[in-house]
């Protein structure tokens, strides 16, 4: 049967999975129409197909097939959610099974644990072993990764059941970098992939980026900010996260971030915030003093027009003058609250196809340099960073050769200090 997609619950507090995966969600829009239905209980509670029903939000597609299997209790149906993702569809990883089977460990039901987990009861049995250390670690987990995402510690304390105090205690150890271990070759760029920038132009071969989105930047640009203008533990805010690209490679060099967006896509919406910027700076507060680097990657005016939203106040749509002064008093706003010696940088692209007559109106990198002259910010640098060619279709090309014009393939970054 069909039931409307926004009818179907979601349970937060009976889903066995630590994290989501957004490039899974992204999978299956492509393949929508061959997907299995979902499974939910009589109160359309979910029992299993989280990932598929997210795509079908991410799509806007108004209903959804599901199958009804009725639940007595809660527990039964974790029971079941629990079975069923671990038969089929995206696997349980290690640890989620670990801990699932910690928490519903009684003494005797080890071997009716193994089989519905899928495992071997040697294997149930090493996991609850030590069941106390190990509920230990994935608090120490929980932790981590809430302290990296910038959460307050009242928020880490209530998630995990601690005082306030004691999370205090436990986020001043979490920035000795010698704690993370096989992280820190990381968190250093001492990878041996790893080339740092030596010049102000940026080319980069195929996208990088794990979870695609309209205009979503670059992980590469990203991490080449990083390593030039933070340190390990530093806070990072992106106010236009996008695809989410910016708390990858932060999770990955062991940067603390704020990542937030005015319309956050279905896929992250568990890990970027929902803030606009015409409502200031993100509510760091003292935090503030600890933020490193602000990297903008705005809409770019008309090229994204109608792309996110049909909202005036959505960068995209509104006139050239007031996204120049939307984006320049963004950039002063957060200038103002940052320590001396941090950065802002914003990456934009000239106006070119979308431009009445294939012009462009102005250069948008010299209007919001000339636009940001405030006493906090000191302009830096531009550094360049092309396209590929694919960028552009057949038309566009014959278009550039009939009119002897060419086409752009550079953005450009504007980086500024603040004094």
């Amino acid at each position: 049967m069909q039931i409307a997609t926004n009818e179907v619950i979601f349970r937060e507090d009976l889903y066995p999975r630590f994290e989501p995966s957004p490039t899974t969600i992204q999978e299956y829009v492509e393949v929508l129409d061959v997907l299995p239905p979902i499974e939910v209980n009589q109160r359309y509670e979910l029992i299993d197909g989280f990932h598929r029903w997210t795509a079908h939000k991410a799509s806007d597609i108004a209903t959804i097939e599901v199958v009804i299997t009725e639940t007595g209790s809660d527990l039964e149906l974790e029971w079941l959610a629990f079975q069923r993702n671990s038969a089929h569809g995206l696997q349980y990883k290690r640890e989620e099974k670990q801990s699932f089977a910690r928490r519903h460990y009684n003494g005797k039901n080890a071997k009716d644990l193994a089989a519905r987990m899928s495992v071997t009861l040697g294997t149930v049995k090493r996991w609850v072993k030590d069941r106390d250390a190990e509920m230990r670690r994935e608090r120490e987990r929980t932790i981590r990764n809430m302290w990296l995402a910038c959460h307050t510690q009242q928020e880490i304390a209530d998630a995990v059941e601690m005082t306030q105090q004691n999370v205090a205690l436990k986020c001043d150890e979490l920035q000795v970098l010698d704690k993370w271990e096989k992280f820190v070759i990381f968190a250093e760029h001492r990878d041996p992939d790893w080339s740092p920038p030596l010049y102000n132009v940026w080319t980069f071969g195929k996208k990088g980026n794990k979870v695609s989105h309209f205009g979503n930047s670059e992980q590469r640009i990203v991490d080449n900010l990083l390593y030039m203008f933070t340190e390990p533990f530093d806070i990072v805010v992106d106010p236009f996260a996008g695809g989410g690209s910016t708390i990858d490679v932060c999770k990955h060099r062991l940067r603390r971030y704020f990542v937030s967006d005015r319309l956050p896509i279905v896929e992250r919406e568990h890990e970027i915030r929902t803030h606009e910027i015409a409502d200031g700076p993100p509510p760091l507060h003292k935090r503030w003093q600890d933020v490193a680097l602000v990297y903008l990657d705005p809409p770019y005016w008309r090229q994204s027009e109608g792309e996110y939203s049909q909202d005036d106040a959505d960068l995209a749509n509104m006139p050239l003058e007031e996204f120049y002064k939307a984006l320049a008093l963004f950039v002063e706003q957060c200038a103002e609250k940052m320590r001396s010696g941090s950065h802002i940088a914003l990456l934009i692209q000239p106006t070119q196809w979308k431009a009445d007559d294939r012009h462009y109106p102005e250069d948008h990198v010299l209007q919001l340099i000339s636009q940001t002259a405030c006493d906090k910010l000191r302009y830096k640098s531009r550094v360049i960073c092309p396209y590929q060619t694919e960028q552009y279709n057949p038309q566009q090309v014959e278009w550039a050769k009939e009119h002897r014009e060419v086409l752009t393939l550079n953005r450009e970054l504007i980086v500024w200090s603040v004094t």
